[in-house]
Formats: structure tokens, C-alpha cells, sequence
């Protein structure tokens, strides 16, 4: 939590103030036993009414100025505890932002989403805590203890045995509740993943009638979270009334030795005083053990935290930039490999090919040959193991990553749409995109005319995830998106798999003329896709098998001849 504790920086000031008004807290909560021992020694025993009004009157103003002081305090402290939140989030949602893929692959989706809410919230609470209780507890009893001793040394013998009985209930109880407050976090990004399964992939479930499975799986974690919580509650439902006894028992010890020291002379007052000191040490003990419930939970979650800010991205731009440059989107595979994280075979090895602009250049193969990992090289969300991309001779990783990207307009294999309106989907990648752009845009993904027959047309409105579009409509808003933006180079990871082949066709006469001038990928499964393409790679268990026009493909190549035959008759072949 330290570590943490420097994004309280900008709000030092207020920080400093809370320390200060705590202070003022506590010295107004300490000074009033001993003017409630003066009222009852000097005013009750002698009959004093004008004595009793003005003490009476100061404690009610120490006790007015004390409840000033706790107001503020507790408004400072939770203004910086939320500042310092605010800035948290911030600086993990653009430490995630630089993530590469492979980062997002090791921690996972839900963990990231728990990590930056739930975490955040647990230490931005526990700060809260700490800056009012860890500060003005340990004051409350050394101030108690010193105030105790000065009243009547004596009777402190009493607090010599409570505190360190006290002391010993709650570090044992701490020690049993600390796993089970550790592991909280864990079992709730747990429930989190289960839950963002569940959400996701409900389809596949209700297609497969996997709705009691799943919900078993749901309960199994949630009871398991629950299990869980109720092991710690069990311990502070043991906690608080043992704490509470033995106060109490402190209590009747210090009223039962002291009414003897009072037949010896010793004033009520100070027995009163005494009394109340010994209750302020002891509630300060227990301020203390809520430290010891919340602290370990957000230090835990501070943990969690560490790690997403302290893991340097895999993926970062070289420190003897190349300049953007304006080129013509030449793209080079030099002699490239690549493997994922964990895994024991190279997805891709040995690959060399160029992109020529005004060519378009298809990649084909079985599934889990290689061909999104191989386009996914280009813009750099991985780097090559062995060999180098090159855009216009110059290495990717010499490149600023937004330069790079900046060149190329991707269509993913899962058509991602964003909350908001068809025209701000389409203009993305492009804001200064004007409406005839857009709208030539959807023309050429051929999908101006669904979108007329929309509400609103161009301002209707996508749903998260674009759920309110097709599998096809949403393909073809990803094209137009990256049409509009563009760029010197075209990659379409597998986009026109949700597209009839009338459709198909269509999109790929209208793309002729839009891209004749830029390189274009496409990376397709259907023959019919790649046939007209200038060069087809095609692709076979990481490695290239072919490469050449579709003719000379089907003379030398036995992998493009199978792929072919499985897809067309002897008669579209020939």
C-alpha cells in the first residue's frame, strides 16, 4: 500500500490538514474527563452551581470545536482517498491501455476489471480508514494512558493487565481471519470470470440447454465467495463481543478498586476520570482491530494492483524512432517466426512474402495454420520471435506505434462495434471523416442500404457490443469503418465470413477501384474470396505452402488443390 500511497501526493495539503484536525480531535476528547473530574470534585462536592456552568460551558464548546474538527477530517480524508482512487484508475487503465496482447493473454479480462474497480475501492476505503482511525488511535491511548497514570498511578495496574489480554485477543483472532481476508479478492475475480462467461457466451448455453451446468458453476463460486465471508464474519461476530467483555470487565475492575481508593481519599472525580480514560485506551485497542479486518483485504488488493503497474509492456516503441514518413505501404516478411506465450510449437516459422501497393494479396489455409497470427505481426499487437516486418523498408519495431498503425485500417475476425451512432462507428479511425465520406464509405461495404432502412439512418444507435446488428451488418460497418479512414494499407482478417456471395462479390468489385492505390491482406477461408487476388499465400501448419495466382496455385500447390476441391465442383475448378 506504500507504494500506493505516493498518488497522495497532490492532495499532501489536505492530508497534513487531517492530521492536524484529528489531533485537535483527540486533545479535545482527552481534556474532557478531566473537566468532567473538576465539575464533579470542585462543583457537585462543594454545591457550586456557577462552577458547574462555566466548566459545563467550556466542555460543551471543546466538544462543539472536537465535532468541527472530526466533520472536516472526515471530509479531507475521503476527498483525498477518492482523489488518490481517481488517479489509480487512471494510471491502470493506461498501464492496460500498453498492454500488448500477450499481457491481456496472462492476466485475463475479468481479473483486469476486478483489479481496477473493486481493488481500487477496497484501498480507497481502507485509506479513508487509516488517515481517521491509525492516526488518532494510537494518540487516544498514549494521550489516555499518560492522562490515566497523572490521575492515579495505582490504579493503572488494572490497564496493565486488560491491554496486553486485549492486545492478545485480537492479534490471535487477526492471525485466523488474515488468509481468509487475503484469499477475498481472488474468490470474487473468480465469480467475475464465471459471471463474464456467463454473460458472453449465453447463446452457446441456451444452444446447448447448458443453463443448470452453468449455474452450477455460478453457485459453486458464489458459495464459495460466500463460504468464504461467512468464516470472516464468524470471526468478528466472535471478536466484538469479546472485546466488548473484557472492556466491561475492565470497567467493573477499575470501579471495584477504586471505590476502595475512595474510602482512602480519593476523589469520585478522579475515579470518573480515570474511568473514562481507561475506556478511550481500550476503544482505541479496538479501533486498532478494525485496522487488522480491513488493512489485510486492501493489502491484498494493493498487491493485485502492483502488479498491473509494475508490469513493463512487452510491446513498446524503440528509442532511436524512425520519423513518420510518408510511403506507399510496401510490406516485407522477412524469414519471420512467432510463439504464443506457453506454447511448445511456433504458431508461424520461416515466413517470407512482400505486399505490393496497388496488389491485393490474399492468405489462405486450414484453420490454425497461422493467417490471423501472421496479420497480427503487421500493426505490432505481437512482436516476431526471429526475422522482421518491414513497412517501407523500415522495421515495425523502429516505428512509433501510432505511426504505424496510423497506416493501416484493419477489419478484425470479430466485428467489434462501439455504444453510439452508425456515424461515429464508421468515423473511428477517422473523426474529421465529412458525411460524404461516411456515407461512401458504407456504399462501398454495401451496407448504405440497410443502414436507410434504419431509424434515423446514419444517427441510429449501436448497442454495446453491437448487439441490436447482424453477424453481416456488423462485418460490413467494420469495413466502411476502416474505409473511411483511409489508410495506405488494408487488412481483413476473415471479414466477409458472415457475407452471402452475392455480397461478397459486390464488396470486392466496389473495393477494386476505393484501394487500387494501397496494399491489401485478405485473409479469407472461401476460395471464391481469394481467386482474383494478384498473390495467394497459402498457409499450412505455421508455414507457407505456396504462393502465386490462383492458376498457378492449383498446378503446384497440393494444399491449395485440396483446399479448392473441398470448396468447389470439378466444373467451377476447371
Amino acid at each position: 500500500m506504500l507504494k500506493l500511497f505516493k498518488f497522495l501526493k497532490p492532495y499532501s495539503a489536505m492530508v497534513a490538514g487531517v492530521l492536524v484536525l484529528v489531533f485537535l480531535q483527540t486533545i479535545s476528547d482527552l481534556y474532557l474527563p478531566t473537566l468532567m473530574s473538576d465539575i464533579i470534585s470542585k462543583g457537585v462536592m462543594n454545591g457550586d452551581i456557577d462552577y458547574i456552568w462555566r466548566i459545563g460551558g467550556i466542555m460543551l464548546l471543546i466538544a462543539g470545536g472536537g465535532v468541527v474538527c472530526s466533520v472536516i477530517a472526515s471530509f479531507f480524508s475521503a476527498k483525498s482517498a477518492i482523489g488518490m482512487g481517481t488517479l489509480i484508475r487512471d494510471r491502470v487503465f493506461k498501464k492496460v491501455e500498453s498492454f500488448s496482447l500477450d499481457e491481456f493473454d496472462k492476466f485475463g479480462n475479468a481479473t483486469l476489471i476486478t483489479r481496477t474497480t473493486n481493488d481500487i475501492n477496497q484501498v480507497q476505503m481502507v485509506t479513508i480508514i487509516i488517515m481517521r482511525m491509525m492516526i488518532s488511535a494510537p494518540m487516544m491511548a498514549i494521550g489516555g494512558l499518560i492522562l490515566a497514570v497523572r490521575k492515579d498511578a495505582e490504579l493503572t495496574w488494572v490497564l496493565a493487565v486488560a491491554i496486553p489480554v486485549l492486545a492478545l485477543v485480537i492479534v490471535i483472532l487477526a492471525k485466523i481471519g488474515l488468509p481468509y481476508f487475503k484469499i477475498m479478492q481472488i474468490k470474487i475475480d473468480k465469480i467475475n470470470l464465471v459471471l463474464r462467461e456467463k454473460l458472453t457466451g449465453v447463446r452457446v448455453i441456451r444452444a446447448f440447454n447448458r443453463e443448470a451446468k452453468e449455474t452450477a458453476r455460478f453457485k459453486d463460486a458464489n458459495y464459495d465467495l460466500t463460504d468464504n465471508n461467512i468464516k470472516v464474519n464468524k470471526i468478528m461476530a466472535f471478536m466484538m463481543p469479546t472485546i466488548m467483555l473484557l472492556m466491561n470487565i475492565t470497567s467493573l475492575a477499575i470501579l471495584w478498586f477504586g471505590a476502595k481508593r475512595v474510602n482512602n481519599g480519593m476523589d469520585i472525580g478522579t475515579l470518573i476520570a480515570f474511568t473514562q480514560y481507561a475506556m478511550q485506551i481500550m476503544f482505541s485497542m479496538v479501533m486498532v482491530s478494525m485496522m487488522f479486518v480491513m488493512v489485510p483485504r486492501a493489502q491484498a488488493a494493493s498487491v493485485r494492483i502492483n502488479e498491473v503497474l509494475e508490469t513493463e509492456p512487452g510491446i513498446v516503441d524503440a528509442k532511436d524512432l524512425k520519423e513518420c514518413f510518408t510511403g506507399r505501404g510496401f510490406i516485407e516478411f522477412k524469414d519471420v517466426s512467432f510463439s504464443y506465450h506457453g506454447a511448445e510449437e511456433p504458431a508461424i516459422k520461416g515466413i517470407s512474402f512482400c505486399c505490393k501497393p496497388g496488389e491485393m494479396t490474399a492468405i489462405i489455409g486450414s484453420t490454425g495454420s497461422g493467417k490471423s497470427t501472421l496479420v497480427n505481426l503487421i500493426p505490432r499487437f505481437y512482436d516476431v520471435e526471429s526475422g522482421s516486418v518491414l513497412i517501407d523498408s523500415v522495421d515495425v519495431r523502429s516505428m512509433s506505434q501510432d505511426c504505424l498503425r496510423a497506416k493501416i485500417g484493419l477489419v478484425p475476425q470479430k466485428a467489434i462495434l462501439f455504444n453510439g451512432t452508425i456515424a461515429e462507428n464508421i468515423r473511428f479511425g477517422n473523426e474529421s471523416a465529412t458525411d460524404e465520406e461516411v456515407k461512401k464509405a458504407a456504399q462501398i461495404a454495401q451496407a448504405f442500404d440497410f443502414i436507410s432502412d434504419m431509424e434515423g439512418q446514419f444517427e441510429h444507435q449501436i448497442s454495446q457490443g453491437g448487439t441490436n446488428v447482424s453477424g453481416g451488418q456488423k462485418q460490413r460497418l467494420s469495413i466502411a469503418r476502416a474505409l473511411a479512414r483511409k489508410p495506405e494499407i488494408y487488412i481483413f482478417d476473415d471479414s466477409f465470413s458472415a457475407l452471402d456471395f452475392k455480397t461478397d462479390a459486390n464488396l470486392r468489385a466496389a473495393l477494386k477501384n476505393e484501394i487500387a492505390d494501397s496494399t491489401v491482406i485478405l485473409v479469407a477461408q472461401r476460395v471464391g474470396t481469394v481467386m482474383d487476388a494478384d498473390r495467394i499465400i497459402v498457409l499450412d501448419e505455421g508455414m507457407i505452402a505456396g504462393i502465386g495466382t490462383h492458376r498457378e496455385l492449383l498446378n503446384n500447390c497440393d494444399v491449395y488443390k485440396e483446399i479448392v476441391s473441398s470448396q468447389l465442383s470439378e466444373e467451377e475448378i476447371a
